[in-house]
């Protein structure tokens, strides 16, 4: 028999707020976390709309010394996992090292360190490279920095699925410790990216929208919807094996009871049309979970604002649950933090928990002209209903499907 898992801390690192407390707040507010890009001269870029950190200090996290030697990525991993790990007063002193995990991703990696050192070999020569700039960039680094800060040296892996990586990186955590590998793990996702190269490459996909306007540039399932607006930072959650969490007090905020992952063999950026892919992932996690499909009072959607996500995700959900698609609340993050790639899936899973522990489901912030194709319960204003079960659905470019659930805890 598989073993119970509970969540047991959170941290997260928002352009709507740099803790989980603030940013759901924000979250409850409406607020939207978009804005004009800071970080480069965008002037000749199509898209000029992005959603970032802000008043970001990594020392106040991570030693001075450390802190150079880490890209941004691995920086807002680092400290989203600092306070997770804080909220979980889960102590490593008193914790077999070996039984304590984590699994967390990124999409991408670091850019930036490949922008500033290309440079540098082109203007000075191979010699200037930095030396550590394979050990900065790489994606792995991530949940290497966090181990390394921390002292776990339990189970150390990195899923990359590009959007759905922080959800599969839960969702690897969530089997680990399910099956006896580990007694608590360190879960989830963190990204970097606002970058020349990163926006250029986005952009020449058509995926990024042009809009000028922060409140109706990210509006998923809107029938304007024209495109994603690039996200950063970091979500991060704390799994435990039931009895190990109740033998050391913690409080407990949710249960993860199901997980589902699937590929759709299709296409490297489109998602397969009839969401059959996706579809599956769900009906392998509600199955997992032991649940029926009426049992899911909230879906956080991966809900990207891009034409073909959106639809082709409504047609996933109505496919795997039939008429009980429509008896659930529906909505995106997104629409409030852009889209944050590798980390969204982590950011997600707490709107997930923190909706379960307040009995509320967050708006879709900027929906004013519902595309009838994409026709669930999408609320365009906060709602405080009763939420017992909660399924984040996460699709990456490659045709990467995963679906974790969470359920409100009971002994």
């Amino acid at each position: 028999m598989s073993r119970r898992v509970v969540v047991t801390g959170m941290g997260a690192l928002t352009p709507i707020g740099n803790s989980v407390d603030e940013f759901w707040e924000n979250v409850k507010k409406g607020t939207v976390g978009i804005g004009q890009n800071t970080k480069f001269d965008s002037s000749a870029y199509k898209a000029h709309l992005t959603a970032e950190i802000k008043n970001f200090d990594p020392i106040e996290f991570i030693d001075k010394k450390e802190a150079r030697r880490m890209e941004e990525f691995s920086q807002f991993a680092v400290a989203a996992a600092k306070e997770a790990l804080t909220d979980s007063k889960l102590d490593m002193d008193h914790e077999d090292p070996f039984r304590v995990g984590c699994c967390v991703g990124c999409g991408i990696g670091s850019l930036q360190s490949v922008q500033k050192n290309y440079k540098k070999l082109l203007e000075k020569g191979p010699n200037r490279v930095a030396p550590l700039m394979i050990p900065m960039l790489i994606s792995n680094m991530a949940a290497g920095n966090i181990s390394i800060q921390f002292g776990l040296r339990g189970k150390n892996i990195d899923v990359v699925t590009a959007c759905a990586t922080g959800t599969h990186c839960i969702g690897e955590a969530f089997r680990t410790i399910q099956y006896g590998d580990a007694d608590a793990m360190v879960a989830g996702g963190a990204e970097s990216a606002i970058t020349e190269i990163g926006v250029a490459g986005f952009t020449s996909l058509n995926a990024l929208t042009t809009s000028e306007d922060p409140k109706r540039a990210s509006i998923p399932f809107d029938i304007d919807r024209s495109g994603f607006v690039m996200g950063e930072g970091a979500g991060i959650i704390i799994l435990e094996e039931l009895e190990h969490a109740k033998k050391r007090g913690a409080h407990i905020y949710a249960e993860i009871i199901g997980y589902g992952a699937t590929g759709d063999a299709y296409h490297v950026t489109a998602p397969i049309e009839d969401g059959s892919g996706d579809a599956k992932a769900i009906e392998f996690a509600i199955k997992d979970a032991g649940i029926e499909p009426g049992d899911i009072d909230y879906i956080n959607a991966h809900g990207t604002s891009t034409h073909m996500n959106d639809l082709f995700e409504t047609r996933a959900i109505k496919r795997a649950m039939g008429d009980d698609a429509y008896k659930c609340k529906v909505s995106s993050t997104k629409s409030m933090v852009g889209h944050m790639l590798g980390a969204a899936g982590g950011v997600e899973a707490i709107a997930c928990i923190k909706s379960i522990n307040d009995n509320y489901v967050h708006a879709n912030a900027g929906l004013i002209n519902k595309d009838p194709e994409c026709d669930l319960d999408c609320p365009a204003q906060g709602v405080e209903t009763e939420v017992k079960v909660a399924l984040s659905n996460s699709l990456g470019f490659g045709g990467h499907n995963a679906v974790i659930i969470f359920r409100e805890f009971e002994d």
